[in-house]
């Protein structure tokens, strides 16, 4: 395992999904400052997530066909400028185009990254879960990013928003130089080439499983983030205090479990996290939807958050090794079109919950959790030898990391 390159990757992926989840930050400044309706700020909503969202797998396919690292710091960099731009825009149709050119950004950023973290990586689910705990820390400091410099200096002030990326641009490109002079190698993706070299097949039916899965991971977990709040508020009575508060916990819990989820994958094997995930978090669900006060509907919220990241980390590993030719492609599926799904379903569930309520709507995605478990119990795991990743020492300013001289090849 590499771990400098490693460490140095979850750094750029905390900031890439910091502006992931600055968008929805933004929105409540937008709507009072520039009256949008809340019918406008869904359409910019969905132009940052529904966008970024299908335009990951096509980034998937580019890397399968040749290992595009610059598209890491092109990414985040590309977010950046989107989000400052819309907040500078004077009207509804270019603050729509800079929050979906983000989205764009934010979507290339993923299948690079995710590839060369699992190069560095190797067969280790800890080494993917520290990655993907970069993207929950990102997106959980964002809010507070937001509300810091928009709160201060008003939207005008939103060209600072892109500060973070352009110190990790300025990171990325000096850092070639410094691996060079030291000697330090790279880990790099073979992007597919490596396992085709190999004889390995993609299984297609398998990856169908875990994309159903995973797709129905997406609908309850969506499902529980928007309405969290508003449940604990409308149904039980609690502050809006109580519901920040919850949702924080949900966040960090999330966090806690993908890093747990990382552990057990390499103690145990990947599908132990993944079934015992989905187990726990029935329960879990089942005890906010029907909870009987604030207190218990707390409790269950960070008890879902921990369960339902169990499985984060092994199965996108698990995904690129059943598509070991497309590990770009799969890892776009998995973390993007898939992910999408709860967003799209977002509209239909807001307006059953108008028509019956919150707990109709969470008992109604607690069957769509039932059907995801009965597609992770069917997973099994896939382990094929260590496609070697490129080792080079030629590091480009394209593709920095930070090593240490002790790291063993990943």
């Amino acid at each position: 395992m590499k771990r400098g390159q490693l460490v140095f990757l979850t750094g750029t992926h905390v900031v890439n999904d910091l502006y992931q989840g600055a968008v929805p930050a933004l929105l409540p400044f937008l709507t009072a400052e520039r009256h949008y309706s809340y019918t406008a700020v869904s359409g910019i909503a969905l132009a940052a997530g529904g966008l970024s969202s299908l335009a990951q797998p096509l980034f998937g396919l580019l890397v399968d066909r040749r290992h595009r690292g610059w598209l890491i710091p092109g990414g985040f960099v590309t977010a950046a400028a989107g989000l400052a731009c819309a907040g500078l825009a004077g009207s509804y149709a270019v603050t729509w185009l800079c929050v979906a050119l983000a989205g764009i950004g934010i979507a290339a950023y993923h299948p690079p990254a995710t590839n060369q973290a699992r190069a560095a990586g190797g067969q280790s689910q800890r080494a993917m879960s520290l990655f993907s705990v970069g993207g929950t820390l990102g997106a959980s400091l964002a809010p507070a990013l937001v509300t810091l410099v928009v709160g201060s200096f008003g939207l005008a002030g939103s060209w600072l928003l892109a500060v973070p990326a352009l110190v990790a641009a300025a990171l990325w490109a000096v850092q070639g130089p410094w691996l060079r002079r030291r000697g330090h190698t790279l880990a790099v993706p073979s992007a597919g080439r490596g396992a085709v070299a190999s004889g390995h097949r993609d299984d297609w039916r398998a990856f169908r499983r875990l994309a159903a899965a995973t797709v129905a991971w997406s609908v309850p977990y969506v499902t529980v983030t928007s309405m969290l709040a508003l449940h604990l508020h409308r149904d039980l009575n609690a502050s809006t205090a109580v519901g920040a508060t919850a949702l924080t916990l949900l966040t960090l819990a999330g966090a806690a479990g993908t890093l747990l989820g990382g552990w057990l994958g390499d103690r145990y094997g990947r599908t132990t996290p993944i079934r015992a995930g989905y187990l726990l978090a029935v329960p879990a669900l089942a005890a906010l939807a029907f909870a009987p006060s604030a207190a218990v509907a707390v409790v269950a919220a960070a008890l879902f958050g921990l369960t339902m990241f169990l499985p984060f980390a092994s199965q996108v590993t698990l995904a690129q090794d059943y598509l070991p030719t497309r590990p770009g492609t799969a890892g776009g599926l998995t973390l993007g079109l898939a992910m999408s799904v709860g967003a799209l379903a977002a509209p239909a569930l807001g307006r059953l919950a108008d028509a019956h309520g919150l707990r109709a709507v969470l008992a109604l995605v607690l069957g769509v959790l039932l059907v995801a478990l009965g597609c992770a119990l069917r997973l099994r795991d896939r382990v094929l030898p260590t496609l070697t990743p490129v080792a080079t020492t030629t590091a480009t300013a394209a593709e920095p990391v930070s090593e240490s001289a002790g790291d063993p090849a990943g």
